[in-house]
């Protein structure tokens, strides 16, 4: 069994979304901008060759597109959580709680909201998925995996009378 490392804080994996804010990046938005600037203040004389043009339209086009696969894997990130969280309904599980200790239960049911990490319920408790340490599943009794009694062929059935 593990015990927790004192002073130690759990962490919670964040909740996919399928925009990215950074100050450091240009949207498509921002390229289109700079595309039409360009196009407008160009000098008479010497226009932009088609050749340069198409490169920045074909450009334009990778970044759409590029939005379009970022979006895309989020979605399919969010879809995998909420399936491997509902996987783990009737599972045993492991999870840290806040105060640092192991708690051991098994989940009942588990809430999938929209922009938030899934949750098991434990108990009384909804348990963030990245905050589970371990799985097993709950053992079965199932009738023939027995080792058979002395005197028996059927490990189903009790001693013989013979």
């Amino acid at each position: 069994m593990t015990s927790p490392i004192s002073g130690s804080t759990p962490t919670t994996a964040p909740a996919a979304t399928a925009e990215v804010t950074r100050s450091d990046q240009m949207g498509k938005d921002t390229f289109l901008k700079l595309l039409v600037a360009q196009m407008r203040f160009q000098d008479p004389s010497n226009p932009t060759s088609s050749s340069e043009f198409m490169a920045q339209t074909a450009t334009f086009s990778q970044v759409e597109k590029l939005e379009e696969i970022a979006s895309q894997n989020a979605e399919l990130l969010t879809l995998q959580r909420s399936l491997s969280a509902g996987a783990l309904v009737g599972k045993h599980v492991a999870y840290t709680a806040d105060d640092g200790t192991t708690v051991t239960g098994a989940v009942s049911s588990v809430i999938v909201a929209h922009g938030t990490e899934p949750r098991a319920v434990i108990g009384d408790a909804a348990v963030p998925l990245g905050r589970i340490t371990e799985i097993t599943t709950p053992e079965v009794d199932t009738p023939g995996t027995g080792t058979p009694d002395p005197g028996t062929s059927d490990p189903d059935k009790g001693p013989s009378a013979a």
